[in-house]
């Protein structure tokens, strides 16, 4: 065998050419100069700015479950739409939605607020809604009678449930120590 006779096992492999244009022109895949090639900086995230623009609500501290996640009454109905009803009828969500007075909201009973502009002539039973201090009055004046609802919701609920628990379980755990083992 003679040296001009010897063959590659593998065909031949072209190194790759830089900076002659192509795919590989220009900075040759080294990236830029400016913002690109500065320690610490980076191009800023479009999403970022639509956040920055977005309204905020306070509160995302201590009382978040109450400032943001409840948005507030969904229906408000005056005392003066009241008189619709019967002497002695019990005023909810349910029959306010049964008269027409408040919209169904996504299928639920929204959550109501009444509101004490108007007069009331007859005396209902007002229960599940919340009442302004000058509807209760009003109201009460008429001969009815107003049942207090806090407004709470599901996630503040759930937040109190889970608080509740671990409070438990803590004092529990406290309990075990303090109590003396008994080694025979």
């Amino acid at each position: 065998m003679q040296i001009h006779e010897i063959r590659r096992e593998h065909a031949h492999k072209k190194s790759k050419l830089v900076g002659r244009g192509g795919t590989r022109g220009k900075t040759s895949g080294k990236g830029g100069k400016g913002q690109t090639a500065r320690a610490g900086h980076r191009v800023r995230p479009a999403m970022r700015d639509i956040i920055k623009k977005l309204p905020k609500l306070r509160g995302h501290g201590k009382n978040r479950s109450v400032s943001v996640f409840y948005r507030g009454p969904e229906a408000v109905v005056n005392v003066n739409a009241l008189n619709v009803f019967k002497a002695g009828d019990i005023v909810t969500p349910t029959s306010l939605l049964a008269k027409g007075l408040i919209p169904n909201v996504f299928g639920k009973f929204p959550k109501v607020k009444i509101l004490g502009t108007g007069e009331i002539t007859i005396n209902v039973k007002v229960e599940g809604c919340a009442v302004s201090d000058t509807a209760k009055d009003k109201i009460e004046k008429a001969g009815g009678e107003v049942v207090t609802l806090v407004m709470t919701t599901e996630h503040s609920i759930g937040q109190k449930a889970k608080s509740d628990a671990k409070k438990l379980a803590k004092t529990e755990k406290a309990a075990a120590k303090k109590a003396p083992s008994k080694k025979k």
